[in-house]
């Protein structure tokens, strides 16, 4: 026999032996060496634990608001800080949720403090600025939130909401450093995502979001957390939002 032929057919069962290995050797490398594959950024503790905080003081869903300003204060958060989230909130889900997310947070620091658990109350927010008014330094945070100068049919048909956007919401509430922007944008989505009927909201709060150093891969975590607290209708939603957002950049 031709030793030329015996060589070939030797190198083809090798071949055939130790190609799928080699594939899945090759294709593991690739993937180690994917962009995707490196550790990609996280929310941290105090950032996850707003999420559900935040989407049971807009749903008012009490009993699981409890929960979470548990664990809340578990992770890390302060006192001040929750009261800090959950007064934001009025400003997205109404007076009527926040009072109730606050006195079931004056219920769960009693409860704790029975225990002999002891809360942090944290800082407190420095003052507002006292050379400009709430409505200057509002309309500057607004701008610099959302990236442009916010202008449109909505505003000019109804001055007064642009008014109390701006000096309030933009101004009293966000001028507050208690929260970093990152933090309250946490926030405000996912009360939003909790809620029905504010899709476009929402939308518009992920954009926001990510102009403020919400990166997608936390925006994902963002979806998987809703969906432990809040079940896969919520989530779903809130993804295909997303989805439709990020289509978009």
């Amino acid at each position: 026999m031709d030793s030329n032929n015996v060589q070939e057919g030797t190198l083809s069962k090798f071949i055939s032996v130790f190609k799928p290995m080699w594939l899945a050797v090759v294709a593991t490398f690739a993937l180690l060496i994917s962009p995707w594959s490196y550790a990609q950024p996280a929310l941290n503790a105090k950032q996850q634990a707003v999420i559900p905080i935040a989407a049971f003081t807009a749903s008012g869903d009490i009993d699981k608001l409890k929960i979470s300003l548990a664990q809340g204060l578990d992770q890390g958060l302060t006192i001040n800080e929750i009261k800090e989230v959950i007064a934001q909130l009025y400003a997205y889900a109404g007076f009527p949720r926040s009072l109730n997310g606050l006195a079931a947070f004056m219920q769960v620091l009693e409860t704790r403090k029975a225990s002999g658990i002891v809360d942090q109350f944290g800082p407190e927010s420095k003052p507002l600025p006292s050379d400009k008014t709430s409505l200057e330094f509002g309309s500057d945070n607004q701008t610099r939130l959302i990236g442009r100068e916010v202008k449109g049919a909505l505003f000019d048909f109804s001055s007064q909401i642009d008014t109390y956007l701006k000096s309030h919401l933009f101004g009293d509430i966000f001028q507050r450093d208690l929260l970093s922007w990152k933090l309250r944008e946490i926030a405000t989505i996912a009360a939003l995502a909790n809620m029905s009927g504010v899709n476009s909201q929402l939308a518009a709060h992920y954009n926001i979001s990510m102009n403020n150093d919400v990166s997608r891969q936390e925006l994902q975590q963002f979806i998987a957390i809703l969906q432990r607290a809040c079940g896969a209708a919520v989530a779903q939603n809130a993804e295909q939002v997303l989805t439709a957002v990020l289509a978009q950049k």
